[in-house]
């Protein structure tokens, strides 16, 4: 649940790498992806750290109901409120960060 010194979004949230940032508070980071899947890609991170979304709603569901708000705020700002909300859990499901991270998907009509 604490930093970890070899998490790449650990060092993101620290500002040991750049980011875009997209929005901050006291408890979340959120920043462009770099690989983006969508005109708007954000990813939004808990600055503590946990592995998946099933270890956040564990420990802290309230984080994890603020990360859902801020990926709204996110989309009414960038496409009339429309978004599509990702979490990667595991390996074989495509989690390649061990950060627990929201993908915002929004900016444009999204195939199904």
């Amino acid at each position: 649940m604490s930093e970890s010194s070899e998490c790449l979004f650990c060092k993101i949230i620290a500002g040991e790498i750049p980011s875009t940032k997209v929005y901050e508070d006291d408890t979340t980071y959120a920043f462009k992806d770099i690989n983006p899947k969508a005109k708007v890609h954000v990813l939004i991170v808990p600055k503590k750290h946990y592995a998946n979304a099933a270890e956040l709603a564990a420990a802290d569901p309230e984080e994890l109901a603020h990360i859902v708000s801020i990926a709204q705020h996110i989309a009414d700002e960038s496409f009339h409120g429309a978004y599509r909300l990702v979490f990667n859990t595991g390996l074989d499901a495509g989690q390649t960060v061990f950060h627990v991270h929201a993908h915002v998907l929004t900016g444009e009509k999204l195939d199904e």
